[in-house]
């Protein structure tokens, strides 16, 4: 069938990525993979532009590094959101009890442009189905619009990994399950080693590497 990727980006990555040297992912190799029976025709990417921070001054850097490798896949399209950096006070875990001024991040809009975009999509036919890859539960209600008003197939595909290095205990999103036609609950090391991008690659502007940290 023919479908459309629609990717949470920032949900993949604090799900599946953060932490280990799996970053450079191609997450259109990595869905083809898990769904091979879907013929993928286009896919949105749902993220925001990263601040620098004092304890990760090239987060910026590393990030338009990425977005140059995933604009190298035929038919994909960034969609931004917005992304918040503010000082808050906040309270002390262990003693003596207080509060200490931490920086606090939000990544706002992914969410809602992700189910903008598979709703208008679906009305105006642009797939014949959809493929969600996130975990949020927000996300519930235009899939089963999508499903139920539009009669359109709406897997999902929630990416929290299930083996590696400090993977976290895995966490079924009953909700998502539901709503979907069809449901993956989780990648494993193994799928995301196999649908990395290699170290080099090339656009218009020229060559250009892997992120060096990574």
């Amino acid at each position: 069938m023919k479908t459309i990727l629609y990717i949470d980006g920032f949900n993949l990555f604090y799900s599946a990525l953060k932490g280990t040297p799996l970053r450079w992912l191609n997450p259109v190799a990595l869905i083809g993979r898990a769904f091979p029976r879907n013929r993928i025709i286009g896919t949105k990417y749902f993220t925001a532009k990263v601040s620098a921070l004092p304890n990760n001054p090239d987060q910026p850097i590393r990030q338009m590094i990425l977005w140059r490798a995933l604009r190298t896949l035929p038919d994909l399209e960034i969609i931004k959101g917005d992304f918040r950096t503010r000082k808050v006070m906040a309270p002390v875990v262990t003693p003596p009890p207080g509060f200490i001024e931490v920086f606090k991040t939000e990544e706002k809009g992914s969410d809602v442009n992700l189910a903008a975009h598979l709703l208008l999509d679906g009305f105006r036919g642009r797939y014949e189905c959809a493929i969600v890859v996130s975990g949020d539960s927000d996300l519930v209600t235009p899939i089963k619009m999508v499903r139920d008003e539009l009669k359109k197939p709406v897997g999902v595909l929630n990416p929290q990994r299930l083996s590696g290095p400090n993977c976290r205990p895995p966490r079924k999103n009953a909700g998502l399950q539901r709503a979907a036609s069809f449901y993956q609950n989780g990648i494993t090391w193994a799928q995301l080693l196999a649908a990395q991008f290699p170290n080099s690659l090339a656009d218009a502007t020229g060559t250009f590497h892997k992120p060096a940290t990574w």
